[in-house]
């Protein structure tokens, strides 16, 4: 039997929405095995082998070949840059990065605080995003709960993803620009590519008639 490809999952909230789309289009999930602890699984059907990493890592692994194949989502690649191939949409893990802040802050415009400070996981984006608007953020990067900057007077404003917006709410603040809609997207080497050219374009075939 030919060597399973190997596909780069992100551990968390994409994780059961992939293994369920894969399993749709053909290809059985791990018989066995806990996904949240497990790091590397087998299929049931021999055909793939799942390693599970942080979303942030999955375009790492399929650029550099470790992983032949990944799941990320449009937020993570669109960060990362990272030079991989991107076939297929997946119809899953919809949500939007947006610039956020104070529900009872001014109403005026971006444009007219020159160096605001902003709280965010997403520094590439967030800074391209308000560099072409000729401003000059003062960006805070931080990994825990980007929400807290703001209520404290770390940050004036926050660059996060939010999916229905009750966390923003719930921390009294308010969606004030999209600056990327997101979603899931299937992604590959380039080497993996064209070297196991039958196996992935199987794999892409399979996943995109599930999708329509």
């Amino acid at each position: 039997m030919a060597e399973p490809l190997t596909m780069a999952l992100p551990k968390g909230r994409l994780t059961e929405d992939a293994l369920a789309h894969l399993a749709r289009a053909g290809y059985l999930p791990p018989a066995n095995g806990d996904a949240g602890r497990k790091l590397v699984l087998d299929g049931a059907d021999g055909r793939l082998r799942f390693i599970m990493v942080k979303p942030s890592d999955v375009p790492v692994f399929v650029e550099y070949g470790a992983a032949d194949l990944g799941v990320a989502g449009l937020d993570v690649l669109r960060e990362a840059e990272r030079d991989v191939y991107e076939p297929l949409l997946l119809p899953f893990g919809y949500c939007r990065l947006v610039v956020a802040g104070k529900a009872g802050r001014p109403d005026q415009p971006l444009r007219l605080e020159r160096s605001p400070r902003v709280a965010t996981k997403f520094p590439r984006l967030t800074e391209a995003f308000f560099r072409k608007r000729g401003l000059a953020p003062e960006l805070i990067i931080m990994s825990g709960s980007v929400e807290l900057a703001p209520l404290v007077g770390l940050a004036d404003l926050i660059v996060d993803l939010v999916q229905t917006g009750a966390t923003l709410r719930e921390n009294g603040l308010v969606e004030l620009r999209v600056i990327l809609e997101s979603q899931a997207a299937l992604i590959v080497n380039r080497a993996s590519y064209r070297l196991r050219a039958g196996a992935v374009r199987e794999l892409i075939d399979a996943m995109a008639e599930v999708v329509g």
